[in-house]
């Protein structure tokens, strides 16, 4: 594997203690291979084939498609942030073997491979179409595996800041920075489901036709029941009405205003006696309709009493669902795991890191963001056994993909000897069992 054969250093505070470099026979990423096992299972190789064009010529084409795909995915998922990496992924044993053959003795791409890959290549219309779809049919797979009936949606935004003259950057005065503002669909397991990259001006809910419609169909057409929360930025009529219209079920909160409160009248005054140390909570359902609705639609509203605290904290859910109005408000709360799904995304895979000048190569590089958070969920959710199946991506990221390991090479093996530390055999082993019984794509 191209070890370096110079003599080993010697140390004068131990005379017993020699110190080599052979960086191409050391990997500081070992727990990427079951990631490269699971992909397998799913099939990711012929799903790149089927949705992404490769219009390389002669020898450019020196690295498969594939080759350069999983290169870009997996090194944010090993949580490498930018393309500067590549000189230091390239020589690592992990990364060579997880792609084709013909690159195992000759190492991955470089910076300048990649950044042509990620901002040229993936960045064209029908690739940028085509890495909507991959991601989705590897979802897809992971779905599969799930009995639920009910299928939960989230829609939220998020900023993601920019710091030159990036094509479509803007100020954003609700997060006070010049940044892009992303918008995200999640399920109610934490898979990104879709993702579109947004001016940094734009108001929240811009183009939620393009990303939930489609996905509400799908679902529909595979016989699930469909539910969608979303916070206040997506109260609009029009939003209610496409969700009415489909037969989905929604709990969106709504702004409070004085003819909401009119309601509520008698829930806000304060209880009388001594204030409780706990919150007093108070619920009301009501019919209520809003000028420019076209009919009347079910408000559930919350009022809390804290102590310390002179006016009580409210808040109002449009909804239709037929629920008792706590477990409503109950169904709501947990869209917050959302916004903790969009975090581990920033921490875990950098999505963030949108640093080209141009907005089409952005793109690219939140879809492959995207695919290797997805890469990282589906493993946390089907192939990590339940005791540390709460682990955050980051944490499976520093405590089971930076496993160390050697590599050796026989005859007609290779032979991957990994440190056991968070990563143990056993833990090794339960994880290779759980990925093999995973239902094969198609069956």
């Amino acid at each position: 594997m191209g070890e370096s054969q110079n003599q080993a250093f010697q140390l004068s505070f131990n005379r017993f203690l020699r110190v080599d470099f052979q960086g191409s026979r050391v990997t500081s990423d070992g727990g990427l291979i079951l990631v490269r096992e699971l992909d397998e299972r799913f099939g990711l190789s012929g799903l790149i084939g089927e949705h992404l064009v490769d219009s390389r010529t002669g020898r450019n084409r020196q690295f498969p498609l594939a080759d350069l795909l999983r290169q870009s995915v997996y090194s944010r998922l090993a949580g490498y942030e930018d393309l500067n990496d590549a000189a230091r992924v390239s020589a690592d044993p992990t990364f060579r073997l997880m792609g084709s053959e013909k690159v195992w003795e000759r190492g991955v791409a470089l910076t300048s491979t990649l950044h042509w890959f990620e901002t040229d290549l993936l960045a064209r219309e029908e690739n940028l179409t085509g890495l909507a779809r991959l991601n989705r049919d590897l979802v897809a797979q992971g779905e599969g595996v799930s009995s639920s009936h009910r299928v939960v949606l989230d829609l939220d935004s998020s900023e993601s800041p920019v710091y030159g003259a990036q094509e479509q950057s803007a100020y954003n005065g609700y997060f006070g920075s010049v940044c892009y503002h992303p918008l995200f669909l999640f399920n109610s397991q934490g898979d990104w489901l879709a993702a579109k990259l947004r001016p940094g001006n734009v108001h929240s809910a811009d183009g939620w036709q393009e990303l939930l419609l489609p996905e509400i169909e799908r679902q529909l057409q595979n016989g699930k029941d469909v539910v969608f929360r979303g916070d206040a930025a997506f109260a609009k009529p029009e939003i209610y009405q496409a969700l009415e219209a489909r037969g989905v079920k929604y709990a969106i909160r709504l702004p409070a205003n004085e003819n909401l409160e009119r309601h509520i009248e008698k829930l806000l005054t304060r209880p009388v006696g001594r204030p409780s140390q706990k919150p007093v909570v108070r619920y009301k359902s009501f019919l209520y309709r809003a000028a420019s609705w076209p009919t009347a639609r079910r408000v559930v509203a919350k009022v809390e009493f804290h102590a310390g605290e002179l006016f009580p904290r409210v808040g109002f859910i449009v909804t239709n669902l037929e629920l008792p109005s706590r477990v409503v408000v109950r169904f709501y709360n947990k869209r917050s795991t959302a916004e903790q799904w969009i975090k581990e995304g920033k921490l875990a895979v950098n999505w963030t890191r949108l640093s080209c000048h141009r907005f089409r190569g952005n793109e690219a590089r939140l879809w492959l963001s995207v695919l290797a958070y997805n890469l990282g969920n589906l493993w946390r959710r089907l192939a990590v056994p339940r005791r540390i199946g709460n682990w955050s991506l980051t944490s499976l990221q520093q405590r089971l993909v930076k496993t160390g390991g050697r590599l050796v090479k026989h005859a007609r093996y290779y032979w991957l000897l990994l440190a056991e530390g968070h990563l143990t055999r056993r833990l090794f082993g339960s994880m290779l069992r759980m990925i093999a019984a995973l239902p094969l794509p198609n069956q």
